[in-house]
């Protein structure tokens, strides 16, 4: 069985060129929950982020928090969110911000694909359903940010550890393994129509 692969924050660009689409990696360090509202906020209200993201990552999610008191937080849920929904504003986000890698569920499209090669980053994706796992992967929650979005869309900075398995759906020259897939799979739906229309054809 091969070594975990981990990276830690903050990231350069060389650390991501050997990684490709379908690798599996960990990640150790800071990653920051940004959602929809923080994306529309930097890029339409042109409001500068209270986060350095630079060489660090970003998680499209909307976590459930504990409110501790004293600005101490535990994070008791952390699931992602759909990717597609950041996806008109990921490459000028990526651009302006530095980020190196972008966790979420679900494939993107064309402009975080320009990202990815442009800027030297990648998006993975966290698997569904294991947003309680992703919890206890969070050593402590040290900053909370734009409180006023409410605990979903709140920037959560959070440091972790062997944070994943995070699985590579676009990486660094813009290959996007979704849409890979959909080439291949539509390949296969033919055949596999067919197949299929053999073993049922006796209820016509």
């Amino acid at each position: 069985m091969s070594e975990k692969r981990i990276l830690t924050t903050p990231i350069k660009s060389e650390d991501l060129e050997n990684i490709q689409v379908g690798d599996i990696i960990y990640l150790n360090g800071y990653i920051v929950t940004c959602r929809d509202v923080a994306h529309r906020r930097l890029i339409e209200g042109h409001r500068a982020l209270p986060v350095d993201l630079n060489g660090i990552a970003i998680f499209h999610a909307g976590p459930i928090v504990r409110d501790l008191g004293n600005d101490k937080f535990e994070m008791i849920s952390v699931g992602p969110t759909t990717s597609m929904r950041m996806e008109k504003f990921e490459k000028e986000f990526v651009e302006q911000t530095g980020v190196k890698i972008i966790v979420g569920k679900g494939g993107m499209g064309p402009n975080t694909e320009a990202a990815c090669k442009g800027q030297k980053a990648i998006h993975c994706v966290f698997p569904a359903g294991c947003a309680v796992l992703a919890a206890t992967e969070v050593e402590e929650i040290e900053r909370a940010e734009w409180r006023d979005l409410g605990m979903p869309e709140t920037l959560w900075v959070c440091r972790v550890k062997e944070f994943g398995p995070l699985i590579v759906s676009i990486d660094t020259s813009g290959r996007n393994m979704f849409e890979e897939n959909k080439v291949v799979f539509n390949q296969r739906k033919e055949k596999a129509i067919a197949d299929i229309c053999k073993e049922v054809s006796f209820i016509k």
